[in-house]
C-alpha cells in the first residue's frame, strides 16, 4: 500500500556527498567544495543557483559529515529576533574549542539590511559558519560586508544524465516506489517538465505514479510512464508558470524584453502570464523602474516617475486592482521612445574611474571652507555659472590631463536630439 505523506524529493534526500546527483564542478573530486569538506575546513560562502539544484541538501551534507552542530533558517519566516537567538545557541555549542556550528540560511536574499547586519559578527568572529542560499544574484542581494566574508558557489540546473539518475534511484531506491510494478518507457516529457530542477522532476515522477493507484494505494496493474500521460497528469496539477522556478526567469526576461523592444502586446502578455502564475506583483513593479532608467531615459524622463508611482500605488492597492496599474505602466512603458544612454555613460565613467583611479579634482572647483584651503588656492578663479548667460561657463570641470573625455552621448531621439543641439550650442559660445 502507498501510503506517505512525505514528498519523493524529500525521502529521496541524500545523507552523504557520494549519493549527491550533479554540481560536480563543486563537489566532483578534487573540486573546491568537496575538498573543503575532506580538509574539515570548511569557511563561510554563499550558494546562489536557481531551485531543486541541491542547495539545503548540499549544506546539510557538509554539517553531517563535518559532525557540526546545523541550524537552520528561512528568510521567509524569521527575522532579527531569530537570527540573534540562533546566534545565542550557537555559541553554547563552542567548548572546548570544538569547530563552529553551520547555519544554514535558505533564501538569504530575502533578509533586510538589518537582518544580514545581525549576522556580520557571528560569521566574523567564528560564531557561526553561515552557508546562504538564493536564487538571486548576491552581489545585487547581499549587503557587500556580508558578501566580503563569504565566497560565492554557483549551483547549475542538472543535465539531462543527472536527471535520469535521478529517475533510476527513485524507481529502485525510494522505499515506496521501488514496490511498485513501474515501466519507465518514455522520460522525455519529465525532463521537459523538470527544466533541470530535481524536486520538480521527482514530484512530476511520484503524481503520475500515483494517479495510477486505487483508493487504497494498490496499482490496478503495470504503471507504465509514457511522455503523453506525463504530460496530461502533470499539467492538470502544476502551473506553467512556476514563480520560483526556471520559468520565473524565462518569463521575466521575455517581458523586459518586450517592453525594451516597444511590443505592449507580447510585453501585456508576458504580464498576464506572471500574474496569473502568482508572481508578487511587486516584483514586477520593480523591474518597470529599472526598464524605465535602463531602456527608456532621457528619452523621456517621465517614464521613471511613471514606474515609481506605479511601484507605490501597486504597493498601496494590492491584488486585483493592482493588476490594472501594472498594465498601465506596462504599456506606456513599451510605447514610450527608448534610450540607454544614461546607463552607458556611467559605465563607461565608472571604467574609467577603475582604470585612471582618484585623480584630482582642480583646485578652482574644491570646496574652501577655511582660510589654509583659500591660501592654497582652493576655489580660486572659480566662476559661478548663474553669473554667465545661458548658465555657460569657460571653465574646465575635469581633472587635468582628462580634458574633453565624453562618457554622455545623445542618443537618437526627439529630446535628446535638443539636448545634442543644446550642447552643441552652448560649447560653441551660442546662447539662447
Amino acid at each position: 500500500m502507498y501510503l506517505s505523506s512525505q514528498p519523493l524529493a524529500d525521502r529521496l534526500r541524500p545523507g552523504a556527498l557520494d549519493g549527491y546527483v550533479g554540481q560536480q564542478h563543486l563537489v566532483g573530486e578534487n573540486a573546491v567544495l568537496r575538498r573543503m569538506i575532506d580538509s574539515g575546513n570548511v569557511s563561510s560562502f554563499i550558494l546562489w543557483g536557481p531551485p531543486g539544484v541541491g542547495k539545503t541538501t548540499l549544506a546539510q551534507i557538509i554539517a553531517r559529515q563535518l559532525n557540526r552542530p546545523f541550524y537552520i533558517l528561512s528568510a521567509v519566516h524569521s527575522g532579527v529576533k531569530e537570527v540573534r537567538e540562533t546566534i545565542e545557541s550557537a555559541k553554547k555549542q563552542r567548548f572546548f574549542n570544538q569547530p563552529c556550528p553551520i547555519l544554514f540560511i535558505d533564501e538569504i536574499h530575502r533578509f533586510s539590511k538589518s537582518q544580514q547586519d545581525s549576522l556580520l559578527s557571528a560569521v566574523e568572529k567564528g560564531v557561526v559558519t553561515l552557508i546562504g542560499a538564493t536564487t538571486e544574484n548576491p552581489s545585487f542581494e547581499v549587503i557587500s560586508p556580508l558578501l566580503s566574508r563569504c565566497q560565492v558557489y554557483t549551483l547549475k540546473s542538472l543535465e539531462k544524465n543527472d536527471l535520469l539518475q535521478l529517475i533510476d534511484l527513485a524507481l529502485q531506491k525510494d522505499s515506496l516506489l521501488k514496490t511498485l510494478p513501474v515501466t519507465l518507457k518514455e522520460t522525455t516529457a519529465l525532463l521537459r517538465v523538470s527544466g533541470g530542477d530535481a524536486r520538480k522532476l521527482l514530484n512530476a515522477l511520484e503524481l503520475v505514479i500515483v494517479a495510477d493507484l486505487d483508493q487504497h494505494g494498490k496499482p490496478n496493474g503495470e504503471i507504465v510512464i509514457t511522455d503523453e500521460k506525463v504530460l496530461e497528469r502533470v499539467q492538470q496539477h502544476l502551473a506553467m508558470y512556476d514563480k520560483d522556478g526556471e520559468m520565473h526567469y524565462d518569463i521575466i526576461s521575455a517581458f523586459i524584453k518586450s517592453v525594451r523592444g516597444s511590443d505592449p502586446n507580447a510585453a501585456v502578455y508576458y504580464l498576464a502570464r506572471m500574474i496569473e502564475g502568482g508572481e508578487d506583483p511587486l516584483f514586477i513593479a520593480r523591474r518597470l523602474v529599472i526598464l524605465a532608467t535602463e531602456d527608456i531615459g532621457l528619452a523621456n524622463p517621465n517614464a521613471l516617475l511613471m514606474a515609481q508611482s506605479c511601484f507605490g500605488a501597486v504597493h498601496a492597492i494590492g491584488m486585483p486592482e493592482g493588476r490594472i496599474i501594472l498594465s498601465h505602466t506596462t504599456i506606456y512603458l513599451a510605447t514610450s521612445p527608448k534610450s540607454n544612454s544614461a546607463y552607458e555613460a556611467i559605465d563607461s565613467a565608472l571604467a574609467f574611474v577603475r582604470e585612471t583611479g582618484n585623480l584630482p579634482v582642480p583646485l578652482h572647483i574644491r570646496n574652501a571652507p577655511t582660510q589654509l584651503m583659500k591660501d592654497l588656492g582652493y576655489h580660486k578663479d572659480y566662476k559661478y555659472a548663474h553669473s554667465f548667460s545661458g548658465n555657460f561657463i569657460d571653465q574646465e570641470f575635469l581633472p587635468e590631463g582628462i580634458s574633453g573625455t565624453s562618457f554622455y552621448h545623445p542618443a537618437d531621439n526627439a529630446r535628446e536630439r535638443e539636448i545634442k543641439t543644446r550642447m552643441e550650442q552652448l560649447w560653441k559660445g551660442k546662447y539662447d
